[in-house]
């Protein structure tokens, strides 16, 4: 650090060592005590790592943030590590094998573009509910895993041999927001700065809208692209505005019966009422002391479906308690201690920091949650699954001989929101025992499974005698993945698929997981609710989805005996022992080695060479085009066709899905006439690494409308100067040899759910030059940039409904690059088919200006590769003379 950076470095004490740290205290003064813990570390981040002027004038806008509660500055953050799963790893490490391809084409060394920070993948994203309620399901369900995709996984060791730092956590380790917080995540590191030992906190970014779940044990990080993320892995940083801080101030305590999920859904329903929309939420208050790191790190883990980029718990006695329970040292938890203590960073419950806005939740006026049936939002009492579903009004063709018109067809404890946190599996394991106990199974209609987000879970549920309970019930672990919550929940049962195809039913899903949009669980499910894992199995076992747990039996047992929810439902004290039954801190590394060792991953060959060796026949791993420096800018002034017109609340999933590939779809002819088993396809996400599938793969949602063609099959749409119905790919092909241009209209929230950058690759691919909306959720907003693609907000009062496009109309945009600044004009018009001319200011949904230069430069990989080419250009014409 420079001079002027003296005064803010303090000496903390660690055992027997001296180390270096940010001395925040002094840094800050008086105004410490009145900046949120988040602005705290955003605050020693900037210190640390930015220089010169430009430091001074980030510190002094976080500083000046106090004083009214939101700033308009730019500061860049840079993450000590990042984080990342298969299904978005894998489209990131094929652009960056493209992007070395391209390298070594220009005749600079490929070996230039790599890692310049820690990065590790965890295969976590791919493995499907083929076996179920047998013992044997965890090993079935692997060997199909690695089967199906080798060659995929293949590419992801060559990745970890080729890439410094690149580090791959094998299938059956579990998944990556469990192992961030189990392995991973040490809340406080050290490192090392021109000979001197450093104690800094432990800041990271993650490719998974999901990644704050750590922000429950006080380490700050966030989701992002895939393409930001690659920004960073080059070691340049995230640039972001100071960010709004929303603080949720919580009272009182949970009662007894009321699990931390009821709590996390509460919170979405409370902060979605408030508009929250990429703001970062810290929880302060007397209540967070009474919530485990557990319990906080399933409220953190939900902060994308309450619309915020953090969902932050500082760190306290509760974290350091966590850190020992999974087994890390008592000396690392000292330190962590001493940190946070010394430095302004360990949480105090009276305290009362400066937000932007507050809201307030008394715990103890919680009650048991469901959320549904197709929003985290939609918060009911978990009574009133029954009121709700009776509310649609399904009116079935002829009453089904066996099964309720709104049958439970998958009940799955699934999800790192819920499976991570010991307690609520524990409290599953004895509601199953108590159904045991009275001989209680799930229905044969009802595809059950246990799919804990660490295989740690298997032994201390074994340890607390709750394995063959669980089993007993139907509800056996299938493995240790993401399984059902990511859509990978395999085939629906047949009994379901038959009476689904006759009309007879409308089933429902009920799951452990954090998003019930229609059709992610799974594409013939459109309804489907959230709730805790003990409550899946009490869905599972009445098996029908309208049902009034209040005054309804869950089952009645074979004699004749009611069984209600309060049969069944575990005491506190029950539970609390339980858990002192199961836990050993030694579980955690002792299940995590074993399950790395897995041989069905070590004995997958992969390639060494500095280049990937490309397979042309390949359906999985394909170089794509926009993998080149050739790609430019899309900004301009331009006259477009709307490829597509979508309401509100178009997720990722309507986007660029995840789940079955259907048998019966264009993208499935697609893979046929290349080889592959139109029985065995498996899921879009498995196909991120081939462009030519995702393209196809593009707004593949059936309940995705077009309100250009309401009408239309499946990713179709209307081709205007030829009025004909053809596929997005098709018509996207027509415009592009003809050098049209299209955009596409939407209303709020666009872009909701998972952090995918496919869902902006593929509009990118489609010749979307600009998306106008109502609003974007924050990931996608990024994502599309990343890509090149204008995200533009249209102005107040103006809908996709109320713009009423019809085929033929067009939509003048005036995007010229000198033109575009952050969140400023620009103009549009609607040029009607009858000659009619209405024009509009709308705003670029750009928050920085290196946003801005990404635009200019056509996105996150020509820029990158200028970059590369001009940094070594000698290396070039050194190869070209020779």
């Amino acid at each position: 650090m420079e001079n002027t950076e003296t005064t803010a470095i303090r000496q903390i004490s660690v055992g027997n060592r001296s180390l270096c740290a940010v001395d925040l205290p002094a840094l800050c003064g008086a105004r410490l005590h009145d900046m949120p813990v988040v602005l705290r570390l955003l605050t020693e981040n900037v210190a640390r790592n930015m220089e010169g002027t430009e430091r001074d004038a980030a510190l002094a806008a976080l500083l000046a943030w106090t004083d009214t509660g939101t700033s308009e500055a730019e500061i860049a953050y840079q993450p000590g590590r990042v984080l990342m799963h298969d299904t978005t790893s894998t489209p990131a490490l094929v652009d960056l094998a493209a992007m070395r391809d391209t390298l070594a084409e220009a005749g600079v060394d490929p070996a230039v573009l790599n890692a310049s920070l820690p990065v590790d993948v965890s295969v976590d994203h791919s493995l499907a509910v083929e076996a179920f309620a047998r013992g044997d399901a965890p090993a079935l369900n692997m060997a199909l895993e690695i089967r199906r995709n080798g060659e995929r996984y293949s590419f992801l060791r060559w990745a970890s041999k080729v890439l410094r730092g690149v580090r791959i956590n094998p299938p059956g380790t579990g998944i990556m927001h469990t192992i961030n917080l189990e392995q991973l995540a040490t809340v406080v590191t050290t490192e090392e700065r021109d000979g001197t030992t450093w104690v800094v906190p432990d800041m990271m970014i993650g490719t998974d809208s999901h990644t704050p779940m750590v922000n429950g044990i006080g380490v700050l990080g966030w989701g992002v692209g895939g393409l930001e993320a690659q920004t960073v892995m080059f070691g340049m940083p995230t640039m972001l505005r100071i960010p709004d801080v929303i603080g949720v101030r919580l009272t009182g305590a949970l009662r007894a019966g009321v699990t931390a999920t009821d709590l996390a859904l509460t919170v979405t329903q409370r902060l979605r009422a408030i508009g929250v929309s990429g703001e970062f939420v810290e929880f302060f208050g007397p209540g967070v002391s009474t919530l485990g790191a557990g319990e906080r790190s399933v409220v953190a883990n939900m902060a994308p479906e309450y619309g915020a980029t953090t969902g932050f718990f500082p760190v306290d006695q509760h974290t350091v308690d966590y850190l020992l329970s999974t087994g890390r040292t008592a000396a690392h938890a000292a330190m962590v201690a001493a940190y946070t203590q010394a430095t302004g960073l360990w949480f105090d419950p009276s305290a009362q920091p400066r937000y932007t806005r507050s809201i307030d939740i008394a715990l103890d006026a919680i009650g048991m949650h469901i959320a549904g049936p197709r929003r985290p939002q939609d918060l009911l009492a978990f009574y009133d699954a029954a009121s709700t579903l009776a509310a649609l009004n399904f009116q079935p063709k002829a009453a089904h001989a066996t099964m309720p018109r709104h049958p439970v067809a998958v009940a799955a404890i699934t999800s790192c929101t819920n499976t991570s946190d010991p307690r609520l599996l524990v409290t599953a394991g004895l509601v199953a025992r108590k159904a045991r106990a009275f001989g209680l199974r799930a229905p044969a209609w009802v595809k059950t499974s246990t799919a804990p987000g660490s295989p740690a879970a298997a032994v201390y549920l074994e340890r607390a005698g709750l394995t063959a309970d669980l089993a007993a019930v139907g509800f056996d672990i299938v493995g240790f993945g993401c399984t059902t919550c990511i859509g990978n929940s395999g085939p629906l049962p047949q009994v379901i698929q038959e009476a689904l195809a006759a009309g007879t039913i409308h089933p429902v899903a009920a799951l452990s997981g954090n998003r019930n949009f229609p059709g992610r669980v799974h594409p013939d499910l459109d309804l489907g609710f959230l709730m805790s894992p003990p409550l899946v199995i009490v869905f599972g076992l009445a098996g029908d989805a309208e049902r009034d747990f209040s005054v309804d039996p869950v089952q009645i047992t074979g004699d004749g005996t009611p069984v209600y929810l309060k049969d069944l439902w575990p005491s506190r004290e029950e539970v609390d022992q339980a858990l002192r039954q199961s836990q050993d801190p030694a579980d955690y590394q002792r299940a995590f080695a074993l399950a790395s060792a897995n041989p069905l991953w070590h004995d997958l060959d992969a390639p060494e060479s500095a280049l990937y060796p490309w397979d042309p026949k390949s359906t999985a791993l394909r170089r794509p085009p926009f993998a080149a420096a050739t790609e430019g800018s899309l900004l301009g002034a331009y006259t477009a066709h709307a490829l597509l017109v979508v309401g509100d609340d178009i997720t990722t999933d309507h986007i660029s899905p995840a789940s079955a590939i259907p048998q019966d779809s264009l993208v499935a002819d697609f893979l046929v006439a290349r080889g592959d088993d139109r029985n065995d396809l498996n899921v879009f996400a498995s196909r991120r690494g081939n462009w030519e599938v995702m393209v196809r793969a593009a707004f593949h949602s059936k309940t995705l409308k077009n309100l250009l063609a309401p009408g239309a099959p499946v990713a179709h749409t209307v081709h205007v100067p030829s009025g004909e119905l053809v596929s997005l790919v098709e018509a996207a092909r027509r415009y592009k040899e003809s050098g049209e241009s299209v955009v596409l209209v939407a209303g709020e929230r666009y872009g909701t759910g998972s952090s995918r950058d496919w869902a902006a690759k593929g509009q990118r691919l489609l010749g979307i030059r600009a998306v106008l909306a109502n609003s974007f959720e924050r990931i996608h907003r990024s994502n599309l940039v990343g890509m090149g693609v204008l995200p533009l907000r249209m102005p107040a009062g103006m809908t996709p409904f109320t713009l009423d496009l019809q085929p033929g109309d067009r939509i003048e945009v005036d995007a010229r690059a000198a033109h575009i600044a952050p969140r400023g004009p620009v103009s549009v018009s609607i040029c009607r088919r009858d000659g009619r001319i209405e024009s509009f200011k709308a705003t670029a949904a750009v928050e920085t200006q290196l946003e801005v230069s990404l635009l200019r430069a056509g996105g996150v990989i020509p820029s990158t590769l200028h970059k590369m080419m001009t940094a070594h250009a000698p290396q070039r014409l050194v190869a070209e003379a020779k």
